[in-house]
């Protein structure tokens, strides 16, 4: 390990050189391509270098334990110990670093919810779900774009895609996908009885186009009036467009914008998210050991979480947490939730890693 982590900062060091350089200046996608090669490498560098100074003034304490002041032998000797403890949680740390990251970690993501089982209920929840995302994103200084957004009759939403774009959107919540469960008293349940309904959550990675492979002719591009609740035009011009994939049959469809060129912009960006996705969970299908270290396998039909109203609390199924903060997660406090998760699929890596 820490050969591999000598030839890294090296490597830092050689990237951190090439930076200052006025021909790395003048070429914008050369710049571009190191500058995120010295973010990817600073956290992992920057722990080692923390190590062999802690390494370090540890053994020049050792030397001191042979001196004939009885206090600085004391002194030393107790150095000795907080350092060894430093560097064994610093050494675990650098273990996971190591670790081989997600390509897809750095991208922005495609958020589709749609309601489930358990009719107006379902929708209702559906929407709360869309508000919960939000307001972590907003947290965390993200941008919330809604792409295409079905709403039902009693509130909430049948289904409704967003774009969020922020630092590693992917890799905090790739982990979402699947079917999240709600447990409550509908308000329009007369006799106090719990109901309960479900949505899905599908969390893809933003896809350009050259993330995927398409032909041209693989696509069809259908424009149509935009229609509003009810059958009600709200649109003269024919500015919605749905694009089908061909080899897939992949359909995606949007109207929201008054621009024909603008949803067709937006269908085409979910398409390629969809494609892209479905070719991660080929992958994924095809190495079991992958697909233990997503956390599950992400599976719409799996059940990964229930929210239980009555008793205030949220259970993660496939970490055994249990947070008895409803509230404050429905508002988006969902970072704990995040962090077993990932934490849980990092130790699913290292025993994998482990057994090569």
């Amino acid at each position: 390990m820490f050969a591999k982590l000598e030839n890294l900062e090296h490597h830092f060091e050689d990237v951190e050189q090439q930076l200052s350089s006025p021909e790395v200046l003048g070429d914008q996608e050369r710049y571009r391509k190191l500058t995120k090669a010295h973010s990817d490498l600073k956290e992992v560098v920057d722990a080692f270098r923390q190590y062999k100074e802690l390494k370090r003034g540890t053994e020049e304490n050792r030397e001191l334990l042979a001196d004939s002041d009885q206090e600085i032998r004391a002194m030393a000797m107790e150095e000795i110990k907080e350092g060894e403890a430093a560097m064994e949680q610093l050494e675990a740390d650098l273990t996971l670093l190591l670790l081989p990251k997600d390509p897809l970690d750095d991208k922005n993501i495609i958020i589709e919810i749609r309601a489930g089982t358990g009719g107006e209920e379902a929708a209702l929840f559906a929407g709360d779900l869309f508000r919960m995302y939000s307001r972590y994103a907003e947290g965390r200084g993200w941008k919330v774009e809604v792409m295409s957004l079905s709403e039902a009759d009693a509130g909430g939403c049948k289904e409704v895609t967003a774009l969020i774009a922020g630092s590693k959107a992917y890799s905090y919540l790739k982990y979402e996908s699947g079917t999240h469960r709600v447990q409550r008293v509908p308000t329009t349940e007369s006799q106090g009885r719990i109901h309960t309904s479900a949505a899905t959550v599908a969390i893809m990675p933003e896809a350009e186009e050259a993330d995927v492979d398409i032909r041209p002719e693989d696509l069809r591009f259908d424009v149509y009036r935009s229609s509003g609740p009810g059958g009600q035009s709200v649109n003269t011009t024919d500015s919605a467009v749905r694009v089908t994939h061909i080899p897939t049959g992949l359909v995606v469809s949007c109207q929201d914008e008054k621009s024909q060129h603008k949803n067709k912009a937006k269908a085409l960006k979910v398409l390629y998210s969809r494609l892209l996705q479905a070719e991660q969970e080929r992958l994924h299908a095809e190495q079991a050991e992958n697909r233990r270290a997503q956390v599950g396998s992400g599976d719409r039909s799996e059940r990964i979480r229930t929210y239980n109203f009555p008793q205030g609390r949220v259970t993660d199924h496939r970490v055994n947490l249990t947070l008895y903060k409803l509230d404050a997660v429905m508002e988006g406090d969902i970072q704990e939730l995040i962090d077993a998760l990932t934490t849980a699929a990092r130790t699913e890596a290292l025993k994998a890693q482990a057994a090569v």
